[in-house]
């Protein structure tokens, strides 16, 4: 396939078998004990059902999920296996390891991960002991690692993000998705799932609007697409989509050349090549931090922009009036009294101090 461009490379990619194009066999999970009245592995089942009945989106689950697993393989290795059994000793001894933990390539796990798999067991404990599995709960007390406050990589700029869309060579029917896939999220701001969800009737080219659902949290949101952006969709839904679709009646508005809908993680991995093509290190959630930091320059109101992005707290929206430092430059240039430079004040006309004798 060494070569193949365009359709032409759809054309094998669809001939290809499922079995042929890859991918990762479901695991059976592993082996825990499940014998006793109150196993570990039984409950975290159990829980995990609860809390599909409650609706909690699938990205929830599965992170709970694995979480949860990488536990009970810890006390599988040291032959704790019943929730009985789990003492706040335990818990804390766990944290120490997850602190020391190292990923392939030796680096350590980060403290928002930290965070996540620490909090993923108080809740599991707080709901078992609230079922009387067990009489204590073993992580009533137990403290999460301190929250950092982290900014963002800076966004794009307006000449690198012309330089980014230039990129994908729209001569090539693949190009031109890709064009059309960076215009919607930057003019957008959408994430990365939002947008493999995308389907047809979800774009209003009449209105200019996105309709995008099942966000975030399972929220639905309307979102204005912009006259470039809506104009370029357009483009790839008449000249591209129709030679990919492989089946009648698919709804998705971005299709793979298997004809199917995208994974978010193949989407990263395109945008993250494009954007090394301009010299930067980023995916799209990058186009995301730019989206809303050229609106907030641009004078947008922060409520908008929390609006556009389907944030449920204003607190999450306002990261981006820290990282958008031009408005403060030009405020500190105009208020500041040494922000300016007289003419007669050049450091560079100033003589050099002689030397001391």
């Amino acid at each position: 396939m060494a070569g193949a461009k365009g359709f032409a490379a759809v054309a094998l990619l669809q001939r290809r078998t499922r079995a042929q194009r890859g991918g990762n066999p479901a695991g059976a999970g592993l082996p825990f004990d499940r014998s006793a009245a109150d196993a570990l592995a039984v409950w975290s089942e159990t829980w995990l059902e609860a809390l599909r009945s409650r609706n909690y989106a699938e990205g929830t689950l599965e992170e709970r999920a694995y979480s949860l697993k990488v536990f009970l393989a810890w006390t599988a290795e040291r032959d704790v296996t019943r929730a009985g059994e789990v003492t706040r000793p335990i818990l804390e001894a766990y944290q120490r390891w997850l602190y020391r933990y190292t990923q392939p390539g030796g680096r350590p796990l980060s403290w928002s991960t930290q965070r996540q798999r620490i909090g993923c067991l108080r809740d599991f404990f707080r709901w078992v002991t609230r079922q009387n599995v067990i009489l204590h709960n073993p992580a009533s007390e137990l403290e999460l690692p301190r929250q950092e406050k982290r900014l963002p990589t800076a966004g794009l700029s307006r000449e690198e993000v012309t330089r980014l869309l230039a990129v994908p060579d729209v001569a090539d029917p693949l190009g031109l998705r890709g064009r059309a896939m960076l215009e919607v999220f930057y003019a957008t701001g959408l994430r990365r799932a939002e947008l493999c969800r995308l389907e047809l009737p979800d774009v209003n080219p009449e209105r200019g609007t996105l309709t995008v659902r099942k966000g975030k949290g399972k929220k639905d949101r309307v979102v204005p697409l912009g006259a470039r952006a809506g104009a370029w969709v357009q483009r790839y839904q008449r000249e591209v989509r129709p030679r990919l679709v492989l089946a009648a009646g698919v709804p998705t508005l971005f299709l793979t050349a298997y004809g199917a809908a995208f994974n978010p993680d193949v989407v990263s991995g395109m945008v993250a090549a494009w954007m090394q093509r301009i010299g930067r290190k980023g995916s799209c959630h990058l186009l995301r931090h730019t989206c809303a930091t050229h609106m907030l320059e641009g004078g947008a109101d922060i409520r908008y922009i929390q609006q556009l992005l389907g944030h449920e707290k204003l607190e999450t929206t306002a990261i981006y009036t820290e990282v958008t430092i031009r408005q403060l430059i030009e405020v500190h240039a105009r208020c500041h009294p040494g922000a300016q430079l007289p003419p007669d004040e050049d450091p560079a006309s100033v003589p050099p101090d002689k030397p001391a004798a």
